[in-house]
């Protein structure tokens, strides 16, 4: 005799407002990768963590066909949680991202650019100072078949110190605090590997690069970068 669905995995029954809202936004800024030329299909994927569950796009599923009734979750371990439907195949590196840093959102795309220079070079050269914005020159994960153990612990070591990094033949993983800070740090990596690409392909000229001192300085800077914090008690 089966056993009966965890309350979890049981679709009939209500969805926790935090969970129903965050697949609602991972949905919203799934479709926007694709909106905005990031990934073409249904390659790419996106997640979000919510306490101790991954919420993650479904593999080999069309975003513009995903409803509130297909929210996904997964344990940190990986074991179904909530849904039907079977997760991304890049699961792995999902997890491990979450595993290891403090990340609340992951990105994960085949941008045309990032996705070209991933085949160039070991890092992307110092071409804008945003390097720092992502914690310091983004570097190149070896290549390894999508999906396995070994691709999410190449991404772990190019991850270290960093907030995005490139996947040899493969894409751009980056993560962040929420999804729009993980989608804005896709969004920059892509233009900035566009820039490098541009300017490297002047017949006769090579680019002006930043040194890692002049990366640095701009770090210190960006710490104080934008609007200050709201005060709490309104003043």
């Amino acid at each position: 005799m089966p056993s009966a669905p965890s309350p979890a995995s049981d679709p009939s029954l209500p969805v926790p407002e935090p969970l129903a809202r965050a697949w609602a936004d991972l949905v919203a800024t799934a479709r926007r990768t694709v909106a905005d030329g990031l990934v073409v299909g249904t390659s790419g994927n996106v997640s979000v963590r919510v306490g101790d569950l991954v919420l993650v796009t479904p593999t080999g599923v069309p975003y513009d066909r995903l409803t509130a009734a297909d929210l996904l979750a997964v344990t940190l371990d990986g074991h179904p949680a909530h849904g039907r439907l079977v997760p991304t195949s890049e699961l792995p590196f999902h997890l491990e991202v979450y595993r290891t840093t403090s990340a609340r959102a992951v990105v994960h795309t085949h941008a045309v650019h990032a996705t070209a220079v991933s085949t160039l070079v070991d890092e992307l050269p110092l071409i804008h100072y945003m390097a720092a914005a992502l914690g310091g020159p983004v570097r190149v994960a070896p290549y390894a078949p999508y999906g396995t153990e070994e691709l999410a612990a190449h991404t772990r070591a190019a991850l270290e110190g960093r907030s995005a990094c490139l996947l040899r033949n493969h894409g751009t993983l980056a993560h962040g605090d929420t999804l729009d800070q993980a989608y804005d740090r896709t969004a920059q990596l892509e233009w900035m590997c566009r820039v490098w690409l541009t300017a490297s392909s002047v017949p006769g000229r090579t680019p002006a690069l930043l040194t890692e001192a002049q990366l640095a300085d701009v770090a210190t800077r960006l710490r104080t970068y934008g609007q200050p914090a709201a005060d709490p008690d309104g003043a």
